[in-house]
C-alpha cells in the first residue's frame, strides 16, 4: 500500500502518530443516517443522532452493528459512547446485534430483521435504488453525522519500499480543482444527489458551516496535518 483513503479521523491520528502515515490531506466529505424500517418502532425520524439512539436503545429496538473496525464503525461507537454506551455494554445487549460484515451485508441484514443501523448514504442510496433494502432515512446530516474523507500518504522513511512519489501525485490529483468537481457532481445523475462533497475549496477559504465542522471532527492540533507528520 503506498496511499490509504480513509474516513475514521481518530485513528488516522493514530497511523500518523505511528510514524506509519504523511502528508495527510482532507478530500471530501458526506453524511451518515440512521436508517431504519418504514414503519419506524423506536419513533425516531427527524430527531437528533444522539437522541435518536437513545431512544432507540430505551425502546429495546434492534440495532444492526458492522462491528469490523471500519470508519463506519468507528463513528457508530463514538456516536454511542457520547450518550454512554461502551461497545462492552452493548454486546450485553440482546437488541444490539453484530453483523461483522460490510455495508451491504449490513443493510441488507437490517432489512430482514426490522432494525436499525448506521450506513453511509452512498452504500444505502445504491441498495435502495437496486430495491434490496426498503429501509428508509429517518435521521441525517448536521455535524455528528459528518463522515470526512482524507488521503495519507505512507511513509517512506518507515516503509522505504513504497512509492511515495506516486502517493503524492494521486493525493495532487484528488485535490485538484478538476478532480474536485468530479467529486462533487459523482452519483447526481443515478441518486439525483451527490454521494459525495468537495472539501479543499471549504479548507483553503475556511469558509461555510461546513469547514467549522470538518475543523472540530478531522483537524488535528488545529490542522488537517501537523507539521511533524509532513514530509
Amino acid at each position: 500500500m503506498d496511499c490509504s483513503l480513509v474516513h475514521a479521523p481518530s485513528l488516522e491520528k493514530e497511523f500518523l502518530e505511528s510514524g506509519n502515515g504523511v502528508n495527510r490531506k482532507i478530500i471530501a466529505y458526506n453524511y451518515f443516517a440512521i436508517v431504519g424500517p418504514e414503519n419506524d418502532p423506536a419513533g425516531i425520524k427527524g430527531m437528533e443522532p444522539l437522541e435518536a439512539l437513545q431512544k432507540i436503545a430505551d425502546t429495546g429496538a434492534t440495532f444492526l452493528s458492522r462491528d469490523d473496525n471500519s470508519g463506519t464503525n468507528t463513528k457508530e461507537l463514538e456516536l454511542w459512547k457520547a450518550i454512554g454506551y461502551t461497545r462492552d455494554m452493548l454486546l450485553n445487549h440482546s437488541s444490539y446485534k453484530t453483523t461483522g460484515q460490510g455495508m451491504g451485508a449490513t443493510l441488507v441484514m437490517a432489512d430482514e430483521l426490522g432494525g436499525y443501523t448506521l450506513a453511509d448514504m452512498g452504500t444505502y442510496l445504491k441498495y435502495f435504488s437496486d430495491e434490496r433494502i426498503e429501509l428508509v432515512v429517518l435521521v441525517e446530516g448536521g455535524k455528528e453525522l459528518m463522515n470526512v474523507y482524507s488521503a495519507i500518504a505512507v511513509n517512506p522513511e518507515k516503509h522505504p519500499n513504497v512509492n511515495f512519489n506516486g502517493a503524492m501525485k494521486f493525493i495532487d490529483y484528488l485535490c485538484s480543482d478538476e478532480t474536485q468537481m468530479l467529486i462533487g457532481n459523482y452519483g447526481k445523475s443515478e441518486y439525483g444527489r451527490s454521494l459525495f462533497y468537495p472539501a479543499r475549496s471549504l479548507i483553503e477559504e475556511k469558509s461555510e458551516k461546513e469547514y467549522g465542522w470538518i475543523r472540530d471532527l478531522a483537524f488535528f492540533e488545529g490542522m488537517e496535518c501537523p507539521e511533524e507528520y509532513k514530509l
